[in-house]
Parts: structure tokens; C-alpha cells; sequence
């Protein structure tokens, strides 16, 4: 039972470290709010009843997501936590009972706030002038966006006390009008209209629509290009302090006021609530009324007004207790499947997709579904012709999420797998104990159409302006049938081609040039091995070191390392094992791909030489990435599990079951202040 208890936690965590990604860093949620709050809800109960179960790496332990890529990572003057949210009046009002009981009064207000949905940033006012705007990131550090965020003109680049409070008379005293060091927390968002026009000029160019405001919102701020962003449209609003001198307010709603006669924009839609029965009425009033907004809100946020009262209930590790959202429910609507067709993915994947008769949701016209898989498809038992419910939480891809088996069709027929690609018409198989059915033929148009999407990506390859209309036409005119073909490309030849042009062809050969220095795990994440993603890429980079290594290698050489199951080493084994891949090497090596393996460190001399060591719990002074690159400089090889293949386990404050699953196994145990005394008398 405790060994399925912790497999369940692990596979939990898994899972959520999976969406946080997908949502913070990526912005491309593949689940709902609700279903995420569902998995976290799990997680947080099987911990409190497990408490020796918890280790501080652990979703509940922190805030969700981490940093960007591609900018410099800072770290916030104060945490940027993230909220616990509710559904429904219940939860509302057994969040007030704790509010309630907290602050052993009934003596206290709400402040209650539209949810804006976009993207959270900090911005950091030195002098009333502004000195950096930070991405939320993990919470602890975030990216500078600085010069993104000074092309929103809606964010002043010097604080003005020129706007009076409501009273008519400014909030701020003489001494008070430009404060020495303000950081105030707020949404970057993009307005209906602008997201509209956006996509429309996307479509005249033959680029991918944006799915929402928020992901359109994301994508601006992640450009590298400050005038691009501009062109954005976007939009700033406050919603409340960071770090502040002390008493520079005594409330939320005064330090909005204050916010604003500094001519800072701040959230206009805000009420007080003397209790919650009005809270929930004001929420219930706006999940009426949310479309007639120029922006696009997921709900409301509630606050306790009071700031002494805030550091009263103070926070957990992830959430203020003074504060929680809620979430409006999931928008549905009814419409007709008018047809099923199948797409392909890079791996294979076959992806029934749901063709319907266009209908209104959430802000926008809806028109398809995915359906998952076959397996999934066969147990809805959705069909052409039906009627069915169509979900859209969280402004997420639709899915449909009920069939009206009343008014389905005597006519329908089930939908039945294809035996064959529907691109290829190449042989399809069903994945050993899964559930997805995949096209095997390797040279499927429609696979290397999504490889190559794939292989140029920010996260792997990461080259400019292959974007996906390019890669068709190349593909579809037979110029381009492998990675490698990509670099054979000439100026000619590219400027020749639909929407481009000299100057287009000259970056994108730049562009390509560049991407032949990429280290040896971007080349293996770009690759589009089966399991193998950019953290596999890079355990794999780190214990091999060339490509050539990583080929030679057999089944039980890859399961010996940490991170490496069964399953995965299976999959990177039979992909290097098979002659189209070695060739396809060999022709990336032609064309100029270095493909560098990390940097190791000297292993002779280091008092930790070929160790493998586990680090658990919290150590003063030092983070997690800190330890590894100790363990690292010492020759060790740091770990993230514990098993037969660890040598030490160095454990710090609050360690979790790791240090009981080391004494079961006999694994060396030492404290983390041993540990430390010993490096540096090295």
C-alpha cells in the first residue's frame, strides 16, 4: 500500500511539473483549471496524509512554472505567489471560515477584482523611474522583459503624481509623490479587438493563428524584437503592491488609489464587500456580464482589503491565505459533428479530430475538437451527425465532452481507426499496452512536415523564421525530405519561393548557419526521439558527451542511468539502432552541425570523482542548482532519485522519503553541514 501511495504521489507530481511547463513556459495548456486544481487537490491530500512523503521539490512546496528562455533571469524583491482557486459559492464560503478564524474576528472586508486573463509581471519603480519588469517566472525569479514592457504604453517610464484619488485632492503627501523604491504587480493583456486584428494579419501571411489573447499575450512578450512587440497592442493593469516602504498604505483599496495618482493604470473593476454573501454576488454579476469586456477575464479575485490583516493570515509556500480566485464554470455550447477526420503528428501519432458546425464559445467561433485518441473516441462513442456538448475551459482547445445519444441519427456509424495513414497511406500500428495508434513509415509527408516544425523550434534547434507555411511549401515541392536537407538550401532557391523574398532567404540561411553550433542536447531534443524530451536530451548529453557515444550504446548501458527507464532507453536504442538514423547523422555531420557536448568538469582530483550523490531536503545558502554544480565541480554526478547506482545521499532541513529509501537500500547518509565541511576543506 505505502508503495502504491508513492508511486501515486510520483506520478502526480510528474504530471503537474508536465502542465506547469506546458502553461508558464511553453504557453500551450494541454487540461482545464479544473482539471489541473483536480490533480493538485490529489496530490496536497495524499501529502498531508503521507507527510513523510514530502520532499521539498514538490509542486506544493513552490510556486508553479520557472523562467524563460532567452532573456536573463532576476530575482524578485518579493515572491510572486500564485492563488488557490474555488468554483463555487460553497468554496467561497469555507474560504471566509477560514478567513474568519484566522483572524479570530468577523471584523473585516473583501475587495473583489476581475481575473484578468493574461500574463503576470512585476515592475520595479527606483526614483519613479522604471528599472526592470519581470515575468512572474518560478515565482523566486522571473525574466527582465524590460525592454518589451517599455514599448506598452500603457506603463509609465516615470511615475507622475498628477492624478488626483477620488476625492479629487492627490493621496500623496510632499514627501510621499515619488517613492524610492516601488514595485507594483499587475496583468500584461491583450484587448479583443487588437487579438482579432493580430490574427487576421497572421492569416494574410500564411502564419499559425494565436489560440487566445493570453497565449498571444505570452508569445509578444517572449520576442526578442522590442518593435515587434509594439506593434502588439498590449495593455497593462495594476492589482497590487510588491515591495513598499512600510505604511506606505493600509489597504489594498488605498494602495490602488495611491497606484493611480501615480498614474500607474490599475484594475478599474474593483468593489468592496463588507461580507461574503456579497462577494458572491458580485462574482455572480460578472459571470453575466464578462463578454461585454474588451479583455477576456477567467473569473474574480478576492482579497482581504486589510494589509496589516494579510500579514496576519500570512502564506503558505505557494498562496497567500488572504486571497483566493474564482473561477468562472467552463462555457459549453451545442453543436453538430459534421465530420471526423485524422491528423498526424511528428511521431506518428493518428489524432481524430472533431469537424463541427461552427458556434460561439468563449469569445470566439469554434469549429473543431480533438478527440484524444481512438480509445477515447470509441468510449465517448461520438459520431458523425451528432449532437454534442462542446467544453472550452480556461480558453484551452476545445473538446467535446457529452454526446446527446436523444438526438443522434438513426443513420450514424461508429468511427473506426484507419487501417492505413491518411497522408501516406503507409502501414499504422498501435502502441505495446497504449493507447495511440501511429503511422510507421518514416517518410510520411505529414511527419516531417510537424519533425521539421519540431526540430526549428525556440527549444531545440531554435531557428528564425522557418515558420509552418515555409515548411510545407519546402516539403510539398520535395525541397526538403530530411533535417539535413535543410541546410543544403540556397539563396536562390528560398527567395524564389511564396511570401519571401531576398532579404527573408538571407535571414533564414543566417539563421540556419547559426543553429549548426547548437550544443549536442538541443540537436537530440530537436530530433524527435519517442520519450525523449529536453530534459532527457540533456541527461543524455551530460552522461555520453558525443554522438557517437550515445549510438553505440546498448539497452542495459542506457538503463543504467538515472532517469533512464525501460521504456525510454527502448525507444532512444531502437531509434540509433536503425539505418535511416545513422544516415541521417552522418548527413548532419556533412552539412556542418558540430553538435558539442557540455563541458565536463574535471573529474582527477575531486573528492567526489564518480560518485553519483542525491541531495535532499533544503540547505541554507544554497539552492538546488547551487549543490549540483558543487557535486559537479567535485566530479560527482548529481542525482534526482534514489537507488541501487547512488553513492551518497547528503541531506538537509525537512528531507522527505528519499533519506528513508537510502537507509533501506544501505545507501551512505551524511548531513548537509558535514558534507559542506568536507568539500571546502578540499
Amino acid at each position: 500500500m505505502a508503495q502504491s501511495v508513492e508511486k501515486r504521489i510520483e506520478q502526480l507530481r510528474d504530471e503537474i511539473r508536465r502542465h506547469d511547463y506546458l502553461y508558464y513556459v511553453k504557453s500551450e495548456p494541454q487540461i482545464s483549471d479544473l482539471q489541473y486544481d483536480k490533480l493538485f487537490a490529489e496530490l496536497k491530500k495524499l501529502e498531508q496524509e503521507h507527510p513523510e512523503l514530502i520532499t521539498p521539490d514538490s509542486p506544493t512546496q513552490r510556486v508553479a512554472g520557472r523562467p524563460l528562455e532567452g532573456f536573463e533571469t532576476v530575482r524578485h524583491a518579493a515572491a510572486m505567489l500564485s492563488m488557490d482557486n474555488t468554483y463555487s459559492p460553497e468554496e467561497l464560503r469555507a474560504f471566509d471560515e477560514r478567513v474568519q478564524k484566522g483572524l479570530g474576528t468577523k471584523q473585516y472586508r473583501y475587495v473583489v477584482e476581475t481575473k484578468i486573463d493574461g500574463v503576470a509581471v512585476s515592475l520595479r519603480y527606483e526614483r519613479g523611474r522604471l528599472a526592470l519588469a519581470a515575468s512572474r517566472g518560478d515565482g523566486v525569479n522571473g525574466d527582465d522583459i524590460t525592454a518589451n514592457v517599455r514599448t506598452i504604453v500603457s506603463v509609465p517610464l516615470k511615475l507622475s503624481p498628477a492624478r488626483p484619488g477620488k476625492s479629487g485632492a492627490s493621496l500623496l503627501g510632499e514627501k510621499e509623490k515619488t517613492p524610492e523604491i516601488l514595485e507594483v504587480r499587475g496583468e500584461v493583456f491583450m484587448p479583443v479587438g487588437e487579438f482579432e486584428r493580430i490574427n487576421k494579419e497572421r492569416a494574410k501571411q500564411s502564419e499559425a493563428a494565436f489560440a487566445n489573447p493570453r497565449n498571444a499575450t505570452a508569445g509578444s512578450l517572449k520576442l526578442l524584437d522590442s518593435q515587434m512587440v509594439a506593434r502588439r497592442g498590449l495593455r497593462f493593469l495594476g492589482y497590487a503592491l510588491g515591495q513598499a516602504d512600510a505604511g506606505w498604505a493600509d489597504s489594498h483599496t488605498e494602495a490602488l488609489e495611491k497606484l493611480q495618482a501615480l498614474s500607474l493604470p490599475v484594475n478599474p473593476h474593483c468593489e468592496i464587500a463588507p461580507d461574503i454573501e456579497k462577494v458572491i454576488e458580485i462574482c455572480n454579476r460578472w459571470e453575466a456580464k464578462r463578454i461585454k469586456l474588451d479583455y477576456q477575464i477567467d473569473g474574480m479575485v478576492v482579497k482581504v482589503d486589510s494589509i496589516a490583516q494579510q500579514r496576519r493570515l500570512g502564506q503558505t509556500s505557494r498562496a497567500p491565505r488572504w486571497c483566493i480566485a474564482y473561477k468562472f464554470a467552463a462555457e459549453r455550447a451545442e453543436t453538430i459533428i459534421e465530420s471526423i477526420t485524422v491528423q498526424v503528428g511528428k511521431t506518428g501519432t493518428l489524432t481524430p479530430v472533431a469537424n463541427m458546425r461552427p458556434v460561439p464559445l468563449a469569445g470566439t467561433t469554434v469549429s473543431r475538437a480533438s478527440l484524444h485518441n481512438f480509445d477515447e473516441l470509441a468510449r465517448k462513442d461520438a459520431r458523425v451527425g451528432d449532437t454534442v456538448l462542446v467544453e472550452k475551459a480556461g480558453e484551452i482547445i476545445p473538446q467535446v465532452v457529452e454526446v446527446k445519444f436523444d438526438k443522434r441519427p438513426k443513420s450514424s456509424k461508429q468511427f473506426s481507426p484507419p487501417s492505413k495513414c491518411p497522408m501516406c497511406q503507409g502501414a499504422v500500428a498501435k502502441d505495446e499496452g497504449g493507447v495511440y495508434v501511429r503511422c510507421i513509415n518514416p517518410g510520411c509527408p505529414a511527419q516531417l512536415v510537424e519533425r521539421l516544425r519540431h526540430f526549428a523550434g525556440r527549444g531545440q534547434m531554435d531557428i528564425e523564421g522557418l515558420g509552418i507555411a515555409l515548411v510545407e511549401q519546402l516539403v510539398h515541392k520535395g525541397l526538403v525530405k530530411s533535417f539535413a536537407d535543410l541546410y543544403r538550401l540556397d539563396r536562390q532557391t528560398l527567395a524564389a519561393l511564396e511570401r519571401m523574398a531576398d532579404k527573408s532567404a538571407r535571414n533564414l540561411l543566417e539563421a540556419l548557419q547559426e543553429s549548426k553550433q547548437q550544443p549536442l542536447a538541443r540537436v537530440l531534443a530537436g530530433l524527435g526521439i519517442w520519450h525523449v524530451g529536453s530534459r532527457v536530451a540533456q541527461v543524455l548529453a551530460e552522461e555520453f558527451g558525443a554522438m557517437e557515444a550515445l549510438m553505440e550504446a546498448d539497452r542495459q548501458r542506457l538503463e543504467t542511468i538515472d532517469e533512464i527507464g525501460p521504456v525510454i532507453a527502448e525507444s532512444i536504442y531502437q531509434f540509433f539502432h536503425n539505418r535511416p538514423t545513422r544516415k541521417l547523422i552522418e548527413e548532419l555531420r556533412e552539412v556542418g552541425l558540430t553538435m558539442p557536448g557540455p563541458v565536463r568538469p574535471k573529474k582527477s582530483g575531486g573528492v567526489l570523482a564518480g560518485m553519483t550523490v542525491v541531495v535532499t531536503g533544503t540547505i541554507e545558502g544554497y539552492s538546488r542548482n547551487d549543490m549540483e554544480e558543487l557535486i559537479k565541480s567535485q566530479g560527482g554526478k548529481p542525482s534526482g532519485s534514489v537507488s541501487n547506482k547512488t553513492d551518497l545521499v547528503v541531506v538537509g532541513d525537512n528531507p522527505g522519503s528519499k533519506r528513508d529509501k537510502a537507509k533501506q537500500l544501505g545507501v551512505k547518509i551524511i548531513s548537509a553541514q558535514e558534507f559542506l565541511k568536507q568539500i571546502i576543506a578540499s
